[in-house]
């Protein structure tokens, strides 16, 4: 099966989907997700649906708020973990 891609609008579609964000406005790459209501118990239910969509193993340590702080800013912390994995 191949690589799911990575990208901000995927990992968007990820929160809204399996709602683990339910914004009242668009979520863009750049939106502040912990203003959209992102907490702990919200990034764990994101990590297992990343691990899961992505088959990446993300360690707990490396979930930091700058990590999770925007669409954009995970997309580019899974890809480059992606990369450095292959």
């Amino acid at each position: 099966m191949p690589e799911v891609p990575i990208s901000p609008a995927a990992v968007i579609e990820l929160l809204t989907a399996e709602h683990i964000l339910e914004p009242q406005e668009p979520i863009t790459p750049d939106t502040d997700l912990f203003s959209m209501g992102l907490d702990s118990m919200a990034m764990m239910q994101l990590l297992l649906l990343i691990e899961e969509r992505f088959r990446l193993t993300i360690n707990p340590a490396e979930m930091t708020r700058e990590r999770f702080a925007t669409a954009a800013a995970l997309a580019g912390f899974l890809e480059e973990k992606r990369r450095l994995a292959a």
